[in-house]
């Protein structure tokens, strides 16, 4: 399962990389293009990783911060930068995931 995983995770890099590099020149459609499998992938992580807590919790921040980046992107592409600020709470639910599980790893080395 590992490798499987390995070769999503890869693949979502390069259709992420495809997404951010259309979204940098402007190509509009190859950045819409790339947002849909780029989502897709990151929501299957999160499926095939939800056995393991720390890979779903950075599975899940990660897709929280594709979806903040896609919400900016398309912002910027149709609405002149003027929705920027509905990205903000995809960044914060990252972080809140993140710092959940941090939170609760730190919690636990202590009783221990």
């Amino acid at each position: 399962m590992i490798g499987a995983v390995r070769k999503k995770e890869n693949l979502h890099i390069v259709l992420w990389l495809l997404k951010d590099f259309g979204w940098i020149m402007d190509f509009k459609i190859l950045a819409l293009l790339m947002a849909i499998p780029t989502l897709f992938l990151a929501v299957q992580l999160c499926w095939i990783t939800r056995s393991d807590e720390s890979e779903l919790h950075h599975n899940g921040a990660v897709l929280c911060w594709i979806m903040a980046n896609v919400v900016w992107m398309c912002g910027e592409f149709f609405f002149n930068d003027g929705i920027r600020h509905l990205a903000a709470p995809f960044f914060v639910v990252g972080l809140l995931l993140l710092g959940k599980f941090y939170l609760s790893v730190f919690l636990s080395k202590r009783t221990q």
